[in-house]
């Protein structure tokens, strides 16, 4: 059973930076595609970014793109998303998954993992 635990959310204010941060419970961490969603209160959950198991595909929302950047280091079975320029629109719930395999989509229903939810506040 792959566990999932996401850390280093908080309140902060606009302009402001956070680094969330993934844990993996598998020691084969390094096989999995790990990804970055985000809901807010009443609205769907949203695509942050995700990066395959080797690196080589990164992708991050239109939304976030020059802001938030991710990462992985397969040797401590942790992902993380760094947070910079935070705005108001930025707060949500924000949520690791993870799936097997090389491909990295944008769709929450093709991840078969995911953490509890850290809470990001961002106020103006």
């Amino acid at each position: 059973q792959v566990q999932l635990a996401e850390s280093g959310g908080g309140l902060v204010q606009a302009g402001a930076s956070l680094r969330l941060s993934c844990t993996c419970s598998q020691q084969t961490f390094n096989i999995y595609t790990m990804a970055w969603f985000r809901q807010a209160p009443g609205k769907e959950r949203e695509f942050v970014a995700t990066m395959s198991w080797t690196g080589g595909i990164i992708n991050h929302a239109d939304s976030v793109k020059g802001r938030f950047t991710m990462s992985r280091d397969n040797a401590k079975n942790t992902s993380y998303l760094q947070m910079n320029s935070l705005k108001p629109e930025d707060t949500a719930v924000y949520y690791c998954a993870a799936k097997r395999g090389t491909a990295a989509p944008m769709n929450p229903w093709q991840y078969d993992y995911w953490g509890q939810g850290t809470q990001v506040t961002v106020s103006s």
